[in-house]
Order: C-alpha cells, then sequence, then structure tokens
C-alpha cells in the first residue's frame, strides 16, 4: 500500500492494509505468474476518469451496443451463389411448365437453369459448412423445424434445393419414368427455389443491426432482385440463342430494375435516422453499395443498345454478376459497420 492509500484509509473503523488484491495468505497462497507483482505509484489506467457523456448525443461511453457478427467472407458469397441457384431453379421450372414437350426449344434453357442451380446450391452449401467449420454443425440446425427461424428454416430450404435440383438435372427430359420423376422434381425445386432467392433478406433484416432493422421490408425484396439479376446474367452469359435473349431480356431487365429500386428504397428508409445509413455512404461498405447499382445500372442499358451483339451480352451478364456480388458484399461490412458504430443504435432507438 503505498502513502496516498495509508492516509485514505488511517480513520476508518477498520483500516485496510492490503495490496490491492485483498488475498488473506492464511486461505490462500499467491503463485504463478505476476503473483508478487507490485504497483509503483499511481496506475494511469486505473485512474483514467470515463469519458464525458454528451447530453445531445450520449451513448454507454462510446461502446457498441451490439456486437459485430463473427461470419467470414464466405457468408456473402453463399448469399450470392444461393441466390443465383434459387432465382435459376425458379426460373427453370416456370419455362418447364410453358414448354411440356420433351423437344420444345426452350428446354435446353431450362436444362441450363437447372444445372446453374444445381452448381449454385451445392457450391453455396459449401461455402456455409466451410464458415460453420464442422459439417456436424449444419447438421445440428436440422435436428427441429422451425418456421419462425429464418435461419433453420433456411437450412431446411437449402437441404431440399440441393438434391430436388440434382435428381431433375439427371432425370428431366428422359423418357418413361425417369421422366416422369424429373418434371416433378423440377417443379419441386422451383418451389425451392424461390424461397432460397429471398430468405437470406429475411435473415438479414430479423437481426438487430441498426441499417437492417431500420429497412427491413425492403430488404428481403432487395435480395430476391439481386438473385433475378444475377440467375438472368449467367444465363446471358452461357447462352444466345434467340429464345434465350427473348427470356433474359424479360427477366434480366425486370430484376435489374427491381434491385436498383430496392436498394434505393433500402438506402431512403435506412437514411430516416442519418446516422444509422452511414455505412451506405462512407467506408468500403459505401463504395461496394455504389459500385453495385452502377454495374447494375450498365448491365441495364447493354441489351438495348443499337446493335446486338453476343460480345454485348455476355457483357451484360458480366456486369450483372458483379453488381449482384457487390451488392451482397456491401451487406456484409455495412452489417459489421453498423454494429460498432454505438451512435447507431443509440439514435435508431430515442428515434422510434
Amino acid at each position: 500500500m503505498n502513502n496516498g492509500e495509508r492516509e485514505r484509509f488511517s480513520k476508518t473503523i477498520d483500516p485496510v492494509e492490503t495490496d490491492g488484491r485483498d488475498i488473506d495468505t492464511a486461505l490462500a497462497a499467491l503463485e504463478g505468474e505476476a503473483a508478487q507483482q507490485q504497483i509503483d505509484g499511481d496506475d494511469r489506467r486505473l485512474t483514467q476518469l470515463a469519458p464525458e457523456p454528451n447530453g445531445a448525443d450520449a451513448t454507454y461511453y462510446d461502446r457498441p451496443m451490439l456486437k459485430q457478427s463473427v461470419w467470414s467472407i464466405d457468408i456473402p458469397i453463399y448469399y450470392f451463389l444461393g441466390g443465383t441457384a434459387g432465382a435459376a431453379l425458379t426460373l427453370g421450372a416456370a419455362i418447364q411448365l410453358v414448354s411440356p414437350r420433351e423437344h420444345h426449344p426452350l428446354r435446353h434453357i431450362s436444362a441450363i437453369c437447372h444445372w446453374t442451380g444445381i452448381i449454385g446450391s451445392s457450391a453455396g452449401a459449401a461455402f456455409l459448412i466451410h464458415d460453420l467449420g464442422r459439417p456436424s454443425r449444419f447438421l445440428a440446425m436440422m435436428r427441429v423445424f422451425r418456421p419462425t427461424s429464418p435461419m433453420n428454416l433456411g437450412t431446411w430450404i437449402l437441404a431440399g434445393a440441393a438434391p430436388a435440383a440434382i435428381t431433375t438435372g439427371l432425370l428431366v427430359n428422359r423418357p418413361g419414368l425417369a421422366g416422369a420423376i424429373g418434371e416433378v422434381t423440377g417443379y419441386l425445386s422451383g418451389i425451392f427455389g424461390a424461397a432460397l432467392a429471398g430468405y437470406t433478406g429475411v435473415l438479414v433484416s430479423a437481426t438487430a443491426i441498426p441499417i437492417w432493422q431500420q429497412s427491413r421490408r425492403w430488404v428481403p425484396v432487395m435480395f430476391v432482385a439481386s438473385s433475378v439479376s444475377a440467375a438472368a446474367s449467367v444465363l446471358d452469359v452461357m447462352s444466345g440463342g434467340r429464345h434465350a435473349r427473348a427470356i433474359t431480356r424479360l427477366f434480366g431487365t425486370a430484376g435489374r430494375l427491381a434491385e436498383i429500386a430496392a436498394a434505393q428504397a433500402v438506402e431512403h428508409a435506412a437514411s430516416t435516422v442519418p446516422k444509422v445509413a452511414g455505412p451506405l455512404h462512407q467506408g468500403p461498405s459505401g463504395f461496394l453499395w455504389r459500385a453495385a447499382t452502377v454495374l447494375t445500372a450498365a448491365s441495364l442499358a447493354a441489351p438495348f443498345l443499337p446493335r446486338r451483339k453476343r460480345s454485348l451480352s455476355i457483357a451484360a451478364g458480366l456486369l450483372g454478376i458483379a453488381g449482384s456480388l457487390c451488392l451482397r458484399f456491401a451487406v456484409h461490412y455495412a452489417s459489421d459497420a453498423s454494429a460498432r458504430d454505438p451512435r447507431a443504435a443509440f439514435q435508431q432507438q430515442r428515434a422510434q
């Protein structure tokens, strides 16, 4: 005990004679690393005053209210792959419905959609399991079925989409019973695909992260639209036939317009509390957010250029894929930035 402490406690009823650790050596022994450590003089780290609160913009000592996610970049890649696969499976089922004959020219496009769904859902599941660390953790989420949990429901959706898509890809357009099974699983994969394209948006908007909680009504719409845009972009790159161009021009244009409009709606809703929308305007997330809009707008303009060439279709597809991918990474990094900002959470709660 230093001299200041002796003066402080000298007039108390029970004077304190201690080194600050309050260890009764009659009951316990001080052993191990730093057991004999003594404090010489005042420890500035212990005597440092807490920051003065600002009445106009108070926080809890400038400490974040929320913890940022522990997700790696595997998750935004999964957002992109799973969403693209889901929209492609839905489009494949729709084409399958309007082209009942096995040798119909649209069946080729349907096959591309199904194989896009197979690759996307399988690779997306691999990235998701890699982020979880062990496959057993993915299986552990399937011990229960809880429709009120977007994460649990998404696990079941992914578990159903990939097998249905694989079965369809292997059996559809075949004669006999195998072809009939492929037809049924094709429609089933379309149902799973529609859910797969949008459930991740519901998962993001159901969190307490200020930026997505503030714009929760539009985030799922944005995810579905981006998935449609990405699926049409893949079809632009993979197929250049007349029927494919007609479908992607309609399907892709609708998806890209909806993606831009939904992203603007998300930004407008988040900007209701200006501090909440900060990650969409600054830092890496802000750059990716703006890049997504520019790339998607560029892919939207390419199909309407006067000279329609195969190279323009590929360019539009690549721009659309890049725009959708940037959007998913913008969501990932904006989530972390919003969780780290204590003022965003406090100001959002005061506004409500």
